[in-house]
């Protein structure tokens, strides 16, 4: 049985969202991700979810953090300058290890920038925007089937990891209308977080386990939990002990590590025999797919690498994609951030950004004029 249906971008996140089993969702209406909290506030109550229109976006991750802390599924949206001030409560709860979801549609920057234009600006933002090392996931997609497919797997990823997980759209594929499948989209079954179970004396709350992911406990079910973001050992309170805040830091951060093969998702089309390898993300990927079938029809040798898992990166996917290539390319709609971790990643090959920060997405022959400059 099909279910066909014409989905905006953000309509197919909130609806990923309600399909993986969120529950709660707080926000404040914000261009260009306005139309997930409109959806949410429609689709909630048929769910016996709740939705929040808070008094700001600080806020809004305060009420999601603490509806996830009460063992429900929860979920915030926003934008550039939205999560901006979301980002000391994000990083709470990466510190404290409690699931969350933040979609950020991108839009043109700094600060109010151009509301209604695209832009890819918050790549390094999303990794870097709260302060100290942490841990958290960021997923790309470049579709709206995949943005359902993606906040679906978003939700999966925050409940058994324990981490917040960022939905990063630019505003082109937020606003695209495409006919998608929901029911061959929406998978058997969802995950959820693991609940503590068994005695309560004697229960730790980040205690140390062989997936690096302790198990959570529900208010209510009698298990004591001391919450905090200071750095915390593992009965939940504060330590300044050297060895246990280094092994609370690091658990945190090794159990993304340790499950690399869940997180990361990537695809890779072309690249064997590839002279150009084009690296990018969102819309400037759907471009830049394009190019690559104009570049082949003429007997160009292109391929096209798209992490669909920005963060933690696919650094081994993007080795093994690039092997054959003379050059790398990395188009982005800003003045150069994903082009970064490229460079870091392939420091014996020559990585070329392109770039454009008008408001404005670079399209295939933009892409596909660059790849033959870099051939000449």
């Amino acid at each position: 049985m099909s279910n066909r249906v014409n989905l905006q971008g953000n309509q197919a996140c909130a609806f990923g969202a309600v399909a993986a089993g969120c529950r709660f969702f707080a926000g404040y209406p914000i261009t260009p991700s306005s139309e997930i909290a409109e959806t949410m506030a429609a689709e909630m109550p048929k769910v016996g979810g709740v939705f929040i229109q808070m008094e700001d976006e600080i806020a809004s991750m305060g009420a999601v953090i603490g509806a996830s802390m009460g063992g429900v599924k929860s979920m915030t949206a926003t934008s550039g300058p939205g999560f901006s001030l979301k980002q000391e409560n994000l990083g709470y709860a990466c510190g404290s290890e409690i699931p969350c979801v933040i979609a950020n549609v991108m839009r043109g920057g700094p600060s109010t920038g151009m509301p209604t234009r695209p832009a890819q600006g918050d790549i390094m933002q999303a990794r870097w925007g709260t302060h100290g090392d942490h841990a958290i996931i960021v997923l790309a997609p470049a579709s709206v089937a995949e943005t359902y497919r993606e906040t679906i797997r978003a939700f999966n990823l925050s409940e058994t990891l324990r981490v917040p997980v960022v939905v990063l759209i630019d505003e082109v594929i937020g606003h695209l209308v495409e006919t998608v499948d929901l029911d061959a989209l929406t998978p058997d079954a969802v995950e959820t977080r693991t609940f503590a179970s068994g005695p309560p004396e004697g229960f730790e709350p980040y205690v140390v386990t062989d997936n690096m992911v302790p198990p959570f406990p529900r208010p209510g079910d009698g298990y004591r939990s001391h919450t905090t973001g200071l750095t915390h050992a593992p009965n939940g309170f504060p330590t300044q002990k050297p060895e246990l805040a280094e092994a609370a830091l690091k658990r945190t951060t090794d159990k993304l590590a340790l499950h690399s093969g869940e997180i990361e998702s990537w695809q890779a089309g072309q690249c064997e025999d590839a002279d150009v390898v084009i690296v990018t993300i969102g819309i400037t990927a759907r471009a830049a797919q394009q190019a690559v079938n104009d570049l082949r029809d003429k007997g160009v040798k292109a391929g096209l690498f798209r992490p669909v898992t920005l963060w933690p990166f696919p650094e081994a996917a993007l080795e093994t994609a690039t092997r054959s290539a003379r050059a790398v390319l990395v188009p982005e709609m800003n003045q150069g951030q994903l082009v970064l971790e490229v460079e870091r990643l392939l420091r014996n090959k020559p990585v070329t950004g392109l770039n454009r920060i008008d408001g404005t997405a670079i399209t295939p022959a933009e892409i596909a004029a660059k790849v033959e400059e870099l051939l000449e």
